[in-house]
């Protein structure tokens, strides 16, 4: 533009120039004209060409600057245009890229709601396919519970059947006319003819049938448990033919489990000294693996009446107490006096067999317990025991005459505390566990069946101090339970010096109150068909029985039709006794058992 201006001025100077140069030409040539020549016409004619070019170029020029302009303005215009076009695809680049900016959040959109629905689809085809499965394996179920139900329903309660059929002998090196259960404290002398020979008996009596019921309310459970087995036997009982022996029953309860943990139960059970598997439940009671329906030297237990309460703390603490039925297992020494009596034999109207003897108890015995469960490998327990033994006392009794006069009752309150413990490894194929318990007059609970009590010579009773443990190894490899265990139970000795001073009284007396010259010494008085002869001089109170035994069971089937089982069991036990005229005898025997199992599912 600066250009353009620049060259139309100086166009104008030029013709401004070219004007004044004119002016005075005429000027002369006016002048002139008083001297007329030939010449001058010429210069004019030039002038007048040259102006008429000028002419020329200056609207060349004008021109030019015309087209100059005509492009200027074309050039704005396109400028503009430009401008105009460039906000245009300005505009348009910006709405082009919230576009894309939207389709890419589209786009990503799209892509997670496709991953979703594919997500979402592979989680279908799952659990159409888990659906399926469990529409079968419900089905299964339907079928198996039609075809071969495991709990029965009756009005709402479930009963379920249980126990096992079984089929059993043992062996014994020495005689003791006894089924699988063996009389640990009566292992014969080598002075009994007994103790010189062996036995085989073959019994089924162990199998045992239980059923459970159960029902279920808003805040509560209720549970009835019945199992009985046919150890026992009625005065008409024999092997002779028809080997009737009495059907007896083991456990008999009811129970009441609150949902805040607290259980009351009532009935015939386990004691609470018995050792169970689970808190305080019952039907948890871990008995030792034997055959031998006696079970294990050192192991304590009781089935008896109970009234039990129990409380549940989040299972990992349990708190527990029971009233349990009272009752002396026996009372034993050596010159104990005849003025006494702790209770009597059955009565046969009030249901008691006369072959037995009942105390005449003051009251129940008290046990209470505490068990933690600190992880699931782990269970320990603790527990006490009391107990009130009494005895009528006649002083009186031996006088001359004799009289009831000054005749008085005597009690003595007993106890003991004990504690089980059990540890699971390798995934709770190996099992380890150890059992203790003692106190005074406690024997009743011991497994060999230790006396409770002797007698001071005034009659009044005399508690026996008695202690016993043992210790299991269970292993659990597949199809197998590998047992091993070992215990011992052992009782004091308890004399006291009779009112004269010449004798003394009491269980385990040394020197001639307690004679053991004839327990190595195999007599033949009183010998008959089934009368074995009498042992002769032999006291023999017992000092200590250990056992140490190992078996095994193995489980051919176990699935839903049941368990079939078998195996055979070795035991080593030993009676030793205290001190006497004549020594310390000891005896031992070797028993074994074998045991075929068919287990109800």
């Amino acid at each position: 533009m600066k250009r353009v201006t620049a060259l139309v001025l100086a166009v104008l100077m030029t013709t401004s120039a070219f004007a004044g140069e004119a002016e005075p030409a005429q000027s002369s040539a006016t002048e002139a004209k008083p001297h007329k020549s030939a010449k001058a016409k010429p210069k004019k004619n030039e002038v007048s060409e040259e102006l008429q070019e000028m002419k020329a170029l200056l609207q060349q020029q004008q021109q030019q600057i015309n087209d100059l302009k005509s492009q200027i303005q074309q050039r704005d215009q396109a400028v503009s245009q430009a401008q105009q076009q460039a906000s245009q695809a300005q505009s348009a680049a910006t709405e082009a890229a919230s576009k894309a900016d939207s389709a890419n959040a589209t786009a990503s959109q799209s892509a997670e709601a496709v991953t979703s629905l594919k997500s979402d689809v592979s989680d279908l085809k799952a659990n159409s396919t888990s659906m399926a499965v469990s529409i079968q394996d419900d089905q299964k179920k339907v079928n198996e519970a039609l075809e071969s139900p495991i709990t029965l329903h009756y009005k709402g309660i479930s009963l379920t059947p249980g126990g096992f059929l079984a089929a059993e002998t043992v062996t014994r090196q020495r005689a003791m006319a006894s089924d699988v259960n063996t009389p640990y404290n009566s292992i014969p002398f080598s002075a009994s003819g007994p103790g010189h020979t062996p036995e085989f008996f073959g019994s089924g009596r162990q199998s045992r049938i239980a059923l459970l019921a159960e029902g279920k309310l808003s805040t509560m459970k209720l549970t009835g448990y019945y199992e009985t087995d046919w150890l026992s036997a009625g005065v008409t009982s024999n092997s002779n033919q028809s080997n009737s022996y009495t059907n007896r029953m083991r456990q008999l309860w009811g129970q009441v489990a609150l949902s805040d943990g607290v259980t009351i139960t009532g009935g015939q059970q386990w004691s609470l000294v018995t050792e169970t598997r689970k808190g305080m439940d019952n039907r948890t009671e871990t008995l030792p693996m034997s055959i031998d329906a006696q079970y294990v030297v050192g192991f304590g237990w009781a089935r008896q009446f109970g009234m039990r309460v129990t409380k549940n703390f989040n299972n990992k603490f349990w708190l527990g107490m029971s009233v349990e039925n009272s009752q002396v297992n026996s009372v034993a020494g050596n010159n104990l006096p005849s003025n006494y009596f702790v209770g009597a034999a059955g009565n046969g109207g009030g249901l008691y067999p006369s072959t037995a003897n009942y105390s005449f108890n003051s009251m129940p015995d008290l046990i209470f317990k505490a068990a933690a469960e600190p992880t699931p490998n782990t269970h320990f327990e603790v527990f006490g025991v009391v107990s009130r033994f009494r005895d009528r006392v006649y002083p009186n009794a031996t006088a001359t005459p004799a009289s009831a006069s000054g005749a008085f009752n005597s009690a003595k309150t007993v106890g003991g505390i004990g504690a089980n413990a059990r540890a699971y490894f390798l995934s709770r194929k190996v099992e380890v566990a150890l059992h203790g318990f003692g106190g005074q007059g406690v024997g009743r609970y011991s497994d060999a069946g230790l006396p409770d009590l002797t007698v001071h010579p005034d009659g009044t009773l005399a508690p026996l101090h008695s202690y016993g443990s043992i210790a299991e190894i269970d292993l659990h490899p597949k199809k197998w339970d590998i047992y091993f265990d070992g215990g011992g139970e052992y009782v004091a000795r308890a004399f006291y010096p009779n009112a004269a001073g010449t004798a003394l009284v009491g269980y385990g007396v040394p020197g001639t109150g307690n004679s053991n010259t004839g327990c190595g010494t195999e007599a033949v008085s009183g010998v008959g068909a089934f009368t074995p002869p009498g042992t002769g001089s032999c006291t023999g109170n017992t000092r200590a029985v250990f056992e140490g035994t190992f078996g095994f069971w193995y489980k051919a089937y176990n699935g839903p039709k049941g368990r079939i089982q078998f195996g055979p069991q070795y035991e080593y036990v030993e009676r030793n006794t205290w001190r006497g005229l004549g020594g310390d005898p000891n005896t031992n025997n070797n028993i074994f058992l074998t045991s075929f199992r068919y287990y109800l599912p």
